[in-house]
């Protein structure tokens, strides 16, 4: 009972603060809804999704596992956009191992976590929903994350500080992204 009431006292708390700090005590920006510590060679992984289908909201990040294993976004036409490395040989398609997620289980909609104002009356679909439209995420930093995040996971998202760009982990390979 007593980490239950503290679970809802989080949530509750995550609704009215519209912030969140994963690592550290507090946000150190008033612009930003989910914050992570410098302090850790960790990143966000992403959902592992085989069915892009029923997925609308632009911006959507997720792991294509199918079988190009991407790391890709949802833009504003509708059109999902490679963020993982392609020269076109199998050397760059990546992998995942899939059986966690098995065969026979549903997501439940309502099963996600919605950081922003209104975060019970909020419809989006997905896992972690940023609702606040003049806050961003940050994610996790890490220096030079190829060399120093052993055994990532597919679908691994971080900031690499070193060479100030995003990277993304398809499973086989790093992409890095300039601004």
């Amino acid at each position: 009972m007593k980490k239950l009431t503290l679970f809802i006292s989080v949530l509750f708390a995550i609704g009215l603060q519209a912030q969140v700090a994963i690592g550290k005590t507090n946000v150190t920006n008033n612009s930003v809804s989910l914050e992570f510590a410098t302090t850790e060679n960790r990143g966000l992984i992403l959902p592992y999704v085989t069915d892009k289908s029923g997925i609308v909201a632009e911006g959507t990040i997720i792991y294509d596992a199918t079988a190009d294993h991407k790391v890709k976004y949802l833009k504003n036409n509708g059109t999902w956009v490679n963020l993982s490395e392609d020269d076109g040989t199998t050397a760059t398609i990546g992998t995942a191992d899939l059986t966690i997620q098995g065969t026979g289980r549903t997501e439940k909609e309502l099963a996600k976590t919605v950081i922003g104002p209104n975060p019970s009356t909020d419809g989006t679909a997905g896992i972690l929903v940023l609702t606040a439209t003049n806050k961003a995420m940050i994610l996790p930093k890490v220096a030079s994350p190829h060399l120093n995040i052993y055994n990532p996971a597919a679908g691994l998202m971080v900031y690499d500080t070193t060479a100030k760009q995003l990277a993304v982990y398809n499973g086989k390979v790093w992409t890095f992204w300039k601004p």
